[in-house]
């Protein structure tokens, strides 16, 4: 299991808007690092844009996907710097952000 390096949410910049192929780029991310899922990643994960504090792709209904086995992810994006973040929420109900570098999403499947 690869552990993911958490930042504070002061040292990221969000983009305000994500276009259809930065929504892709992200999609496709998600899709080869969780593993590739046979039913594609629209229906193991559902995601819906917003644009609530910063642009993102939101999982629909809270997610039994579990980040290192106590987390669960609520989000992603890419930041100004083009970083893909998830953003998990731990066992203490607190939202941590997670950079994913691309060799994790190369390796793919370490959750």
């Amino acid at each position: 299991m690869i552990k993911l390096k958490t930042v504070s949410v002061d040292k990221l910049t969000f983009k305000k808007r994500l276009s259809m192929i930065e929504q892709y780029i992200i999609k496709d991310f998600l899709f080869k690092w969780v593993g590739r899922p046979a039913e594609g990643i629209d229906d193991y994960l559902p995601l819906e844009y917003t644009e609530s504090v910063f642009a993102k792709l939101e999982a629909k209904q809270v997610t039994a996907l579990l980040i290192n086995g106590e987390e669960h992810f609520r989000y992603t994006t890419i930041t100004e710097d083009d970083q893909f973040v998830i953003g998990v929420l731990d066992s203490n109900k607190e939202i941590k952000h997670r950079i994913i570098s691309q060799g994790e999403v190369l390796i793919g499947n370490h959750l």
